[in-house]
């Protein structure tokens, strides 16, 4: 089997800067089973992961990525030090004001320190039970990317007649199916002119959790 050469440099990488394989797929928010292929070299990462392990790893993403060019910046590695990630302010979405723009004044509680890796635009926190089975769970910090559509399976945010929730999103031709990541709670279907009370506000790219 052929080993992708950005499997050697994650791991060079990630042994400079003193960080262990579950910190990288924490500040990233990549997920653990897709980090643990690309150290193995199974496949590479895909150009937006690629550049959020860059940023991390404080490497050139062509370099990281197999290119020979001489943009290896790794920034040496201080013992007991782990490097934190670039942030930045991220808006939290409070009670959405009826009719008023998703990031007016009026529908922001606070801000939010994210990772700029991350690529968040805003950030929605989980009530209630509804997503315990995808690790989100009450009082989460979920980070969205503002899109109005998703792949079917992705986490997104939805806003339904004003309230936003997070469930997985799936679209037929005529019919837009939220599903819950818990088995105690059944799917919502929407179609016809119920459609019209819904719209996609983003896909779901991250989160903080509050269970220690």
């Amino acid at each position: 089997m052929n080993i992708h050469p950005s499997a050697e440099r994650i791991r060079k990488a990630l042994s400079i800067r003193g960080l262990k394989q579950i910190e990288l797929s924490e500040l990233t928010g990549i997920n653990k089973s897709n980090i643990s292929a690309y150290l193995s070299g199974k496949y590479a990462p895909k150009a937006e992961n690629l550049v959020k392990i860059a940023s991390v790893l404080g490497v050139d993403p062509l370099w990281l990525s197999g290119n020979d060019s001489e943009a290896e910046k790794i920034i040496p590695k201080a013992e007991g030090i782990i490097p934190l990630p670039i942030v930045s302010p991220k808006p939290l979405i409070g009670k959405i004001a009826c009719g008023s723009p998703l990031l007016a004044e009026e529908n922001i509680g606070e801000l939010v320190e994210v990772p700029d890796a991350v690529g968040c635009d805003f950030c929605l926190r989980a009530s209630g039970d509804s997503m315990i089975e995808a690790r989100i769970h009450d009082g989460d910090i979920v980070y969205i990317r503002e899109q109005p559509m998703v792949e079917n399976g992705d986490i997104a945010a939805v806003l339904i007649d004003n309230e936003a929730t997070l469930k997985r999103v799936y679209m037929s031709e005529d019919t837009l199916t939220l599903i819950p990541c818990n088995s105690s709670y059944a799917p919502m279907s929407f179609k016809g002119n119920e459609l019209n009370s819904i719209r996609i506000i983003g896909k779901a790219v991250g989160f903080t959790s509050v269970i220690k």
